[in-house]
């Protein structure tokens, strides 16, 4: 029988790991049933990665049953200057952000102000009507289709690429809403043909989110709502982090630090650093051809007046894993409830099943979190159940509430693959 995440877990004591664990305190492995031995595994993946040149170097962290069994920092944070890596270097984690948009999103509906099945246009009038594209056959000598899903463009890049797709446009069947949003079944900015009408909306560097929401009204939804699941990088969650801040009253940026970073002792992240904490912001690396090559402008996500409700935070390991650790724990952690266990079930379930077109075998989409619907269709050693997500810069973060494990894996080039590894390794590690 799956075991309860909140069955094992007992309200967590204030104690702090060297280089700034936070208030989740540490353990030996064996006194929570994991090998010492078997963790090195996970020093010994990611050095392999680094001498393949795949990564500039690494910050992991893994708890069990609320405590600390593991925090290494490996490699490099910058390779120009050889600056070490170290514990409590800080990552841009990008899509990670997603998940406390989530949360916010899950605290407003136990506070009565939202409702899942709420349509968007009730909080933004302008989503109202809004239309839905349909693709037209592709001229001669143009070529197939263009690329489906949203890529860099999803997050407001503007890369040259093939022609804009050709399409018309239909009324919608129905109304996005809340539920949509958080699930990726939208179609709010999720391909080719919404991506397309999103980038003429030119977001100007001024603007907030009041200012610039109400505009992605005006463009077409990618399909009919609910349709399929296609990932809506940016405009899905920054228009949740807009709600957030018209329902609670208050800037997104503020609620983040009142309502969740502050009860769970999260210091150490924020949408942007401090002068003192800019020096421990890790570089951004893409691999080529060539090697790995730094990124010259890895702050598009990042800012001081819009702040997206997608993408934007940057944080140290040891300060992430108190978010997970807490919705591992039920929604509370050291006397702190920010959700009920009942509305943490609501929001690690499967709404979106892995047989809706777009997901993965074996993985189920919840509310703002990645579900493995099945472990051995999705092929991990992770438990089904367990849930979590990803960055663009490769940064990952993963729940298992079977085996009570919460894991954070923070690096700045992306590859899918050592996210993979990472799970594996860290669950390898689980002997009792």
């Amino acid at each position: 029988m799956m075991k309860s995440a909140t069955q094992f877990w007992p309200a967590l004591a204030l104690l702090a790991l060297p280089l700034a664990a936070g208030p989740v305190p540490s353990a030996k492995p064996e006194e929570v049933g994991m090998s010492s031995e078997r963790l090195k595994r996970i020093d010994q993946m990611v050095q392999r990665r680094i001498e393949a040149g795949d990564l500039t170097g690494a910050v992991t962290i893994v708890a069990r049953k609320g405590k600390v069994v593991h925090l290494e920092a490996q490699g490099l944070m910058d390779l120009d200057s050889k600056k070490p890596m170290t514990k409590d270097t800080m990552f841009r984690v990008a899509s990670m952000t997603k998940p406390v948009t989530g949360l916010a999103i899950m605290m407003m509906i136990e506070e009565g102000k939202v409702r899942l099945t709420d349509p968007v246009s009730r909080y933004i009038p302008e989503f109202k009507g809004m239309k839905v594209a349909v693709a037209l056959p592709a001229a001669p000598g143009r070529g197939g289709a263009v690329e489906t899903g949203a890529g860099p463009a999803g997050r407001g890049g503007a890369a040259a690429g093939p022609p804009a797709p050709q399409f018309y446009t239909v009324p919608e069947e129905r109304e996005i809403t809340i539920r949509d949003l958080l699930t990726h079944v939208s179609g709010l900015a999720s391909g080719p043909m919404s991506n397309s009408e999103t980038r003429k909306l030119n977001r100007r560097p001024e603007e907030n989110l009041a200012s610039y929401i109400p505009r992605l009204g005006t463009t077409p939804l990618e399909f009919q709502p609910g349709s399929r699941w296609a990932y809506s990088a940016q405009a899905g969650f920054d228009t949740l982090g807009r709600i957030v801040e018209i329902v609670s009253g208050m800037p997104l940026d503020q609620f983040f630090r009142q309502r969740i970073f502050e009860p769970l002792g999260m210091k150490d992240i924020a949408f942007w650093p401090s002068e003192e904490q800019w020096p421990r912001v890790a570089g951004v690396y893409q691999r080529t051809a060539t090697g790995l090559v730094k990124s010259q402008n890895p702050n598009t996500m990042s800012s001081q007046v819009y702040f997206m409700g997608s993408g934007g935070l940057i944080s140290t390991a040891s300060d992430y894993l108190p978010f997970g650790v807490m919705l591992a724990n039920g929604g509370q952690l050291n006397g702190h409830r920010l959700l009920s266990p009942k509305t943490v079930e609501m929001m690690r379930a499967v709404h979106v099943p892995d047989t809706l077109p777009g997901r993965a075998p074996g993985e189920g989409y919840g509310l703002s979190v990645r579900v493995v619907s099945d472990h051995a269709k999705r092929e991990t050693l992770l438990s089904t159940g367990s849930f979590g997500w990803s960055g663009v810069y490769g940064t990952h973060f993963f729940v298992d509430p079977v085996e009570q494990v919460v894991a954070v894996l923070m690096v700045q080039t992306a590859n899918q693959e050592v996210s993979r590894d990472f799970e594996d390794m860290v669950m390898q590690a689980v002997v009792e």
